[in-house]
């Protein structure tokens, strides 16, 4: 049976141009298999024995951050401890307005249903272009994630695309808003490593602030591919919003940890360079997203991190005999650009940073 999918999946390659993504794939006609440009293999595949039943990620209320000093300092410690452990927690009463995050998943949705053509404006091969339509993660990846993806420069800049009409002064709301969360957040992880409020702020400099649309379509045969392979973030933390679709997993000591949509509120993932910074006492999370034959999924990542040119090196106040440094200085442009140039397993860009014993 594998056989016949797997034919008759060739034959569809063998017309489409994958660049312009799943949904214009879905588009062009229906469709009972997965392409093969698009099936995993065999030991890449989600599979129901390595998911791991009854735990959920930590959830934390972060409006204790503004609360007694007592509660501040429980707040922090518990943050400090998710970062530690999980690399990955759920904030609520985070001060975000339930009516801006609708708006956003909203207009998120409407640019995925433009033309291929419209979206297409943005197409490019270009790591650090500043509006990036795409798909999968990279051209040169031997099998395609399930995922179409739109990603901009909020921070410094403002820039996104011209439609749908509406698309920049919401976007433009909602990512100011995260962006001041994203800066909260990393005053409370500061001071869980030991460090001054301002520490990674500081380190990170002007910073960068991204927004990346992920949209997974529905898919015939789900468990043959995945939306996103296994991965680590590359900056400093993601905040993540979820539509109601379920799909997001995070690999959790040895094993796939579903985390379940919740109404208004975020994930928030420890990224490559915090790790770095933290010397490796905070462990950015692995995770992959998985698709499903009934619905769509949109996921909504604002990505606060270090300004292009910032130098990023562990914190000489984690560093001592007994914590030697883990990580190799390196500006986060060549990082990008190193993360770019492998092709992505897991969190392999940030081991490419390891110093080994004899360095």
């Amino acid at each position: 049976m594998a056989t016949v999918v797997l034919e008759s999946s060739k034959n569809l390659d063998c017309g489409h141009d994958h660049m312009k993504g799943v949904k214009d794939l879905m588009d062009a006609g229906v469709m009972d298999s997965v392409p093969a440009k698009y099936v995993f293999p065999q030991d890449r595949r989600p599979s129901a024995a390595e998911i791991l039943q009854g735990e959920s990620v930590p959830i934390i209320d972060i409006s204790s951050l503004d609360g007694s000093q007592q509660e501040r300092l429980q707040t922090i410690q518990s943050i400090g401890e998710a970062c530690a452990e999980w690399g990955i927690f759920r904030v609520i009463n985070h001060g975000i307005e339930a009516s801006l995050i609708a708006s956003m998943l909203d207009v998120a949705h409407q640019f995925f249903l433009l033309s291929t053509e419209e979206k297409m404006k943005y197409g490019s091969r270009e790591v650090l272009d500043p509006v990036k339509y795409g798909t999968s993660f990279d051209p040169k990846d031997q099998v395609f994630s399930w995922r179409d993806y739109l990603r901009h420069f909020c921070h410094p800049v403002l820039q996104t695309p011209d439609n749908p009409p509406n698309y920049r002064d919401t976007a433009g709301q909602y990512f100011k808003e995260t962006r001041k969360l994203g800066l909260k957040l990393m005053v409370a992880i500061s001071e869980s490593l030991g460090l001054q409020p301002t520490y990674i702020e500081t380190v990170f400099g002007e910073g960068l602030h991204a927004g990346v649309l992920n949209f997974y379509p529905r898919c015939p045969e789900p468990e043959l591919t995945l939306g996103f392979a296994p991965h680590s973030d590359p900056g400093g933390l993601a905040i993540l919003l979820q539509d109601e679709v379920g799909g997001l997993q995070v690999h959790h000591k040895g094993h796939w940890v579903a985390v379940q949509p919740v109404p208004n509120t975020f994930v928030v993932h420890v990224c490559d360079q915090l790790e770095i910074v933290s010397n490796g006492r905070y462990k950015s999370a692995e995770h992959r997203a998985l698709v499903n034959a009934e619905r769509t999924r949109i996921s909504i990542a604002a990505a606060e991190g270090p300004a292009l040119d910032a130098l990023i090196f562990p914190a000489p106040q984690l560093v001592d005999e007994i914590h030697p440094p883990m990580y190799k200085s390196m500006l986060y442009r060549e990082f990008h650009k190193v993360r770019h140039s492998i092709q992505l397993k897991g969190k392999n860009a940030l081991e490419q940073l390891k110093i080994t014993k004899q360095e």
